[in-house]
């Protein structure tokens, strides 16, 4: 497992393909960036995810700032495996 901003980010083998995710949950990074592209506040993610913590979004953002080009390209992937 690898984690990251102070353990709030983890990356586990096995778990949501190995996505940084939100310290023991299956929310990825990807996914609170890609509402947080989409308008959606810090308040209204915290109303759809509320085993999250303020703290748990500072966290995410903090890794998106470090990692945008890996956030980002997952956003990509996901959209298209819809298609």
């Amino acid at each position: 497992m690898t984690t990251t901003t102070d353990t709030r980010i983890q990356k586990t083998s096995g778990v949501m393909g190995g996505e940084a995710c939100v310290r023991g949950t299956r929310t990825t990074v990807w996914v609170l960036v890609g509402y947080r592209k989409l308008g959606l506040s810090d308040a209204r993610l915290l109303e759809f995810y509320p085993a999250l913590t303020q703290s748990d979004l500072d966290a995410a953002w903090d890794y998106y700032r470090d990692h945008a080009a890996e956030v980002d390209d997952a956003i990509r992937r996901n959209e298209t495996e819809g298609d």
